[in-house]
């Protein structure tokens, strides 16, 4: 099963002429040197968010995010040493509070979330913990990064610099990357859903748990028709609904399983009954055994075998379809990141 979600912000740059050399003095060079390092740090998280959603191996994941703490530190270091522009330390402050900020939530919050990884997947209140837990940590950056953005044009009012108002090819990554994801959340809690409460539904089959099965049924039936309401409200943000598509699918099989695994427990109550008959024929000695007792048992061994041959053609059935349906959701969330998501080396 695939899944992916990374705290992910996007950065605001801006910028107002090439710069060469750092003069210090001159306030477009000192804007320019604090944004081309804030670019510098962007192109790692691009990078760490690439290997990520790309399926890259965790070791070299876990690399990248490294590098990322690495460039946060540096950056912080740069910023840190420069010279106040002529008694104003408004703007090396703010960017200095924000890289400290960064720096927490990537070695604190970010920590705990990974802690969380890898509990997420044990139920649906779990994952949709964790992912909440990433949702708080992308406010803070994301509130931290308007304040840098707002520190950056008030240094530039005031200093009567003429920014350029346009979006790099860098920041449209990242914000296309950021838009991406929140999509594939979104619809991945609706799959994730009914797709734990399945897991439920085997575990409660598995034991031969009547009651269980009964009641996991009852709520998969519930949670696929309400998962299929959920989906009629959601929009691609780039036109393609594959992720939806294949979301809807499943679905549907869990919602035609939540009907036909009725089978199981029709097994199961067959079986329980047989058992009664063998425990009851067998402690009989055979010399006391009527006609009757021998008919019942010998339609009791019919019974059983023809109801576990239609047990095994349904677990068969539903192994396929499942199977299937799971396969193909797979592909579609990699096709879709694969096919959207910026690369960035």
């Amino acid at each position: 099963m695939l899944f992916r979600k990374i705290v992910f912000p996007v950065l605001l740059f801006m910028s107002s002429a090439s710069l060469v050399a750092q003069d210090f003095s001159n306030p477009v060079e000192y804007l320019d040197y604090i944004g081309k390092k804030n670019k510098e740090l962007s192109t790692k998280y691009l990078s760490y968010l690439s290997a990520s959603s790309h399926g890259k191996s965790a070791r070299k994941v876990d690399k990248r995010r490294t590098e990322v703490i690495n460039s946060i530190t540096e950056t912080r270091q740069y910023i840190q040493i420069m010279p106040p522009f002529k008694g104003d330390r408004s703007l090396r402050d703010s960017t200095v509070i924000y890289l400290k900020l960064l720096y927490i939530v990537f070695n604190e919050d970010y920590a705990k979330i990974v802690n969380m990884e890898e509990i997420a997947e044990q139920s649906y209140d779990a994952m949709e913990a964790y992912m909440l837990a990433q949702d708080k940590a992308q406010e803070k950056l994301s509130a931290a990064s308007e304040r840098q953005h707002e520190a950056q044009k008030k240094f530039a009012a005031n200093n009567k610099i003429n920014l350029v108002d346009d979006v790099s090819e860098l920041e449209q990554k990242m914000k296309t990357a950021n838009t991406l994801m929140k999509h594939y959340d979104e619809v991945y809690l609706v799959f994730f859903k009914a797709y734990k409460q399945e897991d439920y539904l085997m575990q409660a089959v598995n034991k031969k748990n009547i009651i269980a099965v009964e009641q996991n049924l009852s709520s998969l039936k519930q949670f696929a028709e309400d998962g299929l309401e959920k989906l009629k409200t959601i929009q691609s943000p780039n036109g393609d609904a594959t992720l939806i598509a294949a979301c809807r699918n499943l679905l549907l099989f869990y919602a035609s399983e939540s009907k036909d695994a009725a089978g199981y427990t029709d097994f199961f109550l067959k079986e329980e009954e047989f058992t009664k008959i063998k425990k009851e024929f067998d402690g009989k000695p055979s010399s006391k055994r009527t006609q009757q007792d021998v008919d019942r048992y010998n339609k009791g061994v019919n019974d059983i075998n023809a109801a576990r041959n239609n047990y095994n053609k349904l677990n068969d059935q539903l192994n396929k379809s499942r199977s299937g349906a799971l396969d193909d959701w797979n592909k579609a969330v990699k096709k879709f990141l694969d096919n959207y998501m910026p690369t960035q080396r």
